[in-house]
């Protein structure tokens, strides 16, 4: 892999492709060495290795196709999800549809063509249907634990603890272990994507139950306030120290603003200082891999930029204890439980069903769990191969190789060793990669891609113009992500890395989002995202912190002004604007 920008080739086989749910993990297009030494290197045969986990087919099927990669491809270096192999996996699991998936996983997309414009004569295969029943009914809805997910933490947090004094490292050591990851990569992704199909299953069939018992409002209800998700773990320990620094000595010294507030922090003889910078630096040792895209090696995390995560803390110090992320997550549990209750007394009279409802509820929460353990533990091991990478860009910097750090990410993985060999004779060319590489940010990508990539030239670019923001009493129809309705202040955020901007309750706008935005969620009396579904980030999180969202709200971003009064139904998927902003401000992709 080594053309640039990236394009892969598109199946003629399986032709329909998706920003959706991708989008979330890699908002903007992914690097060079990312794709061809971390992520899309190992997430695209991992993924495969799940389909056929899954029982839906076998190895042989790949050689059906003729295409290098099918499943992760990159159009313009931004990533796509196969969204023909998902529906072919809809199509053979019991119970589910192409349909069902479109929605679970991809979220309210008008004008895509339906499955019946592509459906394939060999689509029906009544063995691998068999054999995919077998699949949903042992490792779906029969498993009870997360035994291999916890393996796996437990090796990689192994791996964190031997990490070796990176700047000790010889330039070729360094270089290995970019690339020394490759063995426990695949199957992480692969085990990422095994909880992302079980759990889309998992969430069908509880909606199907609930509209089964005519009550399908609750679907969303009997997923939220599970516990133990991961990407909620962040959350409740930054609330931890926003508590904290309600100290007045430590609320001083966060008024003084977060540029080199932890410098200051670690400096002060305080006692009570002290002990929160203890704290700190505990929370950003534990969660150094978490940031904005945390899945691309070239992203800042929070131990290389701490002002976010201390942005963060600043903006919950204002929240109120009654808002805490437990105390919402406690409520949605009872409202959880007392749903389970209400369906279990309208099953009542039919065990075998009440069965199959235990049965999925117990399968779709593993799921949802073993899902976001296997993402966070992922994003570990990246971190991994971002260090060594990032101290090897330091030395060529340092040099005058590199005109700047960020470079070293420019190079393709077949690169690294001619570069070791003679880095001078890469000076220019890594520069005119990261300038092609930066202006690719100001593309807009097709959000979807239908038997062919449109040239990067004909894309839509973010500087094209502002949208008209919608008036008091417009609407934005979306898709449902978890379930309530409040109101408040628009704040439109394009990242997380500006956390100050969102106050205590303000409804967050955003155009999609990772698990480095769920702090923000803490503050936020309502969530929108312009890209989702009810799978999707946003709406697990917002579901475990009793926040009401709306996902899949297409253009949201750019139609609803910063500062608008606006309200959000997270149970019917709408969001309506009531009241103008008080200024002119247009949210903006």
């Amino acid at each position: 892999m080594s053309e640039w920008p990236i394009n892969n080739a598109v199946s003629p086989v399986f032709p329909l492709y998706s920003r959706a749910n991708v989008g979330e993990i890699f908002p903007n297009p992914i690097s060079p060495l990312n794709a061809s030494a971390g992520f899309q290197h190992n997430l695209e045969p991992g993924w495969r290795d799940a389909f056929v986990a899954c029982k839906v087919w076998d190895d042989s099927f790949y050689d059906k196709s003729q295409v290098p990669i099918t499943v992760l491809p990159a159009f313009g270096s931004y990533l796509y999800i196969n969204m023909s192999l998902m529906r072919l996996f809809g199509a053979r699991v019991p119970g589910m549809s192409p349909e069902a998936v479109d929605l679970q996983y991809f979220g309210d997309m008008p004008g895509i063509p339906s499955y019946e414009s592509e459906r394939r004569d060999f689509d029906e295969d009544p063995v691998f249907e068999e054999k995919a029943g077998q699949w949903l009914a042992e490792e779906v809805l029969g498993a009870t634990g997360l035994p291999l997910y916890d393996k796996d933490r437990q090796e990689v947090l192994e791996i964190r603890r031997n990490r070796p004094d990176i700047s000790s490292m010889t330039d070729q050591e360094l270089r290995d272990r970019i690339t020394s990851f490759d063995y426990i990569l695949r199957p992480l992704f692969q085990r990422h994507i095994e909880a992302s199909l079980k759990c889309g299953v998992g969430l069908g069939a509880v909606a199907q139950f609930a509209e089964a018992v005519g009550k399908p409002e609750l679907s969303l209800v009997l997923v939220g306030g599970l516990g133990d998700v991961d990407s909620a773990i962040p959350s409740n320990k930054m609330w931890e120290l926003s508590r904290q620094a309600q100290a007045p000595q430590i609320a001083a010294m966060f008024d003084e603003g977060v540029t080199g507030l932890r410098e200051r922090l670690a400096a002060s003889p305080d006692p009570t200082v002290a002990a929160f910078s203890a704290n700190l630096d505990a929370f950003l040792d534990e969660w150094d891999f978490r940031g904005s895209a945390e899945w691309e090696i070239r992203a800042k995390t929070w131990s290389l930029t701490p002002e976010v995560a201390l942005g963060t803390i600043n903006s919950m110090r204002s929240v109120v204890d009654s808002e805490s992320p437990q105390a919402k997550n406690a409520q949605r549990a009872k409202e959880r439980e007392e749903a389970v209750a209400g369906i279990r007394a309208a099953l009542e009279s039919d065990p075998e069903a009440l069965a199959q409802f235990e049965a999925t509820l117990n399968g779709s929460a593993l799921w949802m769990r073993g899902r976001e353990r296997a993402r966070t533990t992922a994003a570990m091991v990246i971190h991994e191969i971002r260090l060594p990478a990032l101290e090897l860009g330091r030395r060529g910097a340092a040099a005058g190789h590199l005109k700047n750090v960020d470079q070293i990410f420019m190079l393709f993985a077949s690169e690294l060793d001619d570069y070791l060999a003679d880095p001078a004779s890469f000076t220019e060319i890594l520069a005119e990669r990261e300038a092609s590489y930066l202006d690719l940010f100001n593309y807009i990508p097709p959000f979807v891609v239908a038997g062919e990539a449109p040239d990067l030239s004909t894309w839509e670019r973010v500087d094209s113009g502002p949208v008209p923001s919608l008036p008091a009493g417009g609407e934005i129809a979306g898709v449902a992500g978890c379930n309530g309705v409040a109101r408040g202040r628009a704040r439109v955020l394009l990242s997380p890395d500006d956390p100050s901007a969102l106050e205590p309750g303000d409804i967050l706008v955003a155009p999609i989002t990772d698990p480095s935005w769920t702090p923000l969620f803490v503050a936020a009396a309502g969530v929108i995202v312009d890209v989702g579904a009810p799978f999707s980030h946003a709406a697990i999180v917002s579901r475990e912190l009793g926040i009401p969202c709306v996902v899949s709200a297409t253009g949201a971003t750019k139609r609803i002004a910063d500062g608008a009064l606006i309200e959000v139904d997270g149970t019917t998927g709408r969001v309506t604007v009531l009241e103008d902003a008080p200024s002119t401000a247009v949210g903006a992709f």
